[in-house]
């Protein structure tokens, strides 16, 4: 069974002011914790952290070593280094073998779960620190959470999105997107499909194509799923996970054909909702999977499409004498108006997609689907 090429990209001195702008914003805004996790957010009306997220310090390990592998600037891979060390000493429960949702542990049910989603981005996070520095302990953990992922969130034919602490239960599906299995899930199982690549593990495999198999059966029920406009834009967000999930198996027929179909999808809707809500991560999803499946032959480029949403991306970020927000991007726009939120995750997506777009352009595009952050 052929998976499309993961080769990572070759480092290149030629890099965009906004990757170095939110390179520096990572390591310099304080949005990483003294004890190396990431926090959710940053409030900006509030000038604060939200609580430090597993999940988000995972996706900084992979977007500081994005910024090392560009810049080969140290500093960046000591950022990783120290997220991933609290990912492996403080934040992993060995005895369960499992990450909590958030850190420290609280007594609150809601800050007190686990997350099938969270402990792939946690994965593709560990083993992308491992192929820049070669800690093997990276490595080890990722295996071993991955080993045990299934087992822990598989129930009656779906994996189960949530586990109540302590005792590890479901929780009652339902609500938004993140509540329910849904196709959303498959990129989170590329770290399945990492772990097989390197330990050769079929079982690793078999998950990846088990959580294709769902994903593809639930796609054409996952879009609008909502009435409500500002809520479609967030589920636009979970099904461009899906949609890079597939980049591996573009090659596929019906994979392809949902990555075509999908691309066309989301830019509708994104268009249609973005003058009332749009997010900076819809923005950058959609322009990373043009990219990359034009890249691996599987939907050709609409490159009038692709280069405004590159216009749309870059106004999210924060230039300002306020060293918390400068050079991070703000989550997203309400009616004109930029949300008080300066976001990790769009911060990591959107230097991501601006920088491949740039490559694109110089015609040096070279990034396959394990490069995402």
């Amino acid at each position: 069974m052929s998976y499309l090429s993961a080769t990572t990209t070759n480092p290149t001195v030629s890099c965009t002011s906004s990757l170095i702008h939110a390179g520096r914003w990572f390591l310099e805004s304080g949005i990483q914790e003294p004890e190396g996790g990431v926090a959710r957010f940053y409030l900006v009306d509030e000038r604060r952290n939200r609580r430090i997220s597993t999940e988000i310090t995972g996706y900084a390990v992979s977007a500081l070593c994005y910024v090392y592998e560009r810049t080969r600037e140290q500093r960046y891979l000591e950022g990783a280094a120290s997220a991933a060390r609290f990912l492996l000493r403080s934040a992993w429960d060995n005895q369960r073998a499992w990450f909590p949702y958030e850190w420290p542990p609280s007594a609150l049910p809601e800050e007190n779960r686990v997350y099938f989603f969270d402990s792939g981005i946690i994965i593709r996070g560990l083993m992308r620190y491992w192929r820049a520095s070669g800690d093997l302990e990276a490595l080890q953990l990722a295996t071993d959470c991955g080993e045990r992922l299934g087992a822990h969130h598989e129930r009656s034919g779906k994996y189960a999105p949530i586990l109540q602490l302590p005792a590890g239960e479901p929780l009652a599906y339902g609500g938004s997107w993140s509540k329910s299995p849904g196709c959303y899930q498959l990129k989170s199982a590329l770290g399945w499909l990492e772990l097989y690549q390197q330990t050769g593990r079929d079982g690793f495999r078999d998950r990846y194509e088990q959580t294709l198999g769902r994903a593809l059966d639930n796609d054409p029920q996952f879009l609008p799923g909502s009435g409500h406009r500002p809520e479609i834009m967030d589920r636009l967000h979970a099904y461009c996970y899906f949609l890079e999930g597939l980049l591996p198996v573009a090659d596929r027929p019906e994979c392809s054909a949902a990555l075509k179909r999908g691309i066309d999808t989301v830019a509708r809707y994104l268009r249609g909702i973005a003058p009332e809500f749009a997010r900076s991560d819809v923005y950058s999803q959609l322009l990373r999977v043009r990219l990359l499946a034009h890249s691996a032959g599987a939907a050709a480029l609409d490159s009038a499409a692709a280069g405004e949403e590159a216009a749309a991306i870059a106004p999210f970020q924060y230039v300002s004498s306020d060293r918390r927000l400068d050079g991070g991007f703000c989550f997203g726009r309400r009616a004109g108006a930029l949300m008080p939120y300066a976001n990790p995750v769009s911060t990591a997506f959107s230097m991501q997609a601006l920088e491949m777009w740039h490559d694109f352009e110089r015609g040096s595009l070279e990034a396959s689907w394990r490069d995402l952050v």
